[in-house]
């Protein structure tokens, strides 16, 4: 019993009554920062998607068709349509 009274006579440090304040404080400052962040992101995410349609839009090459490939490529011997040729 006499180091519970011991306990409870002593003064408690400066540094923990004012520990509750720093606490409290440093959570709100993480608090805004997490809103700042948000808010950045979707600024970001606007301009990015504004952009690329911008310039989807303005930039429009014209249609050409691909032309095929095969006449500059000699067929292959183990194509299916070369395998399945009875000549």
């Amino acid at each position: 019993m006499d180091e519970l009274r011991i306990l409870n006579e002593a003064q408690v440090p400066i540094e923990l009554e004012t520990l509750d304040e720093r606490v409290l404080s440093a959570l709100a400052g993480r608090q805004r920062e997490a809103s700042a962040v948000r808010r950045m992101m979707a600024i970001a995410a606007f301009v990015s998607l504004g952009g690329g349609f911008v310039v989807g839009s303005a930039v429009v090459p014209p249609a050409v068709a691909a032309s095929p490939i095969t006449p500059l490529i000699p067929a292959s011997p183990l194509a299916p349509s070369t395998l399945l040729d009875s000549r």
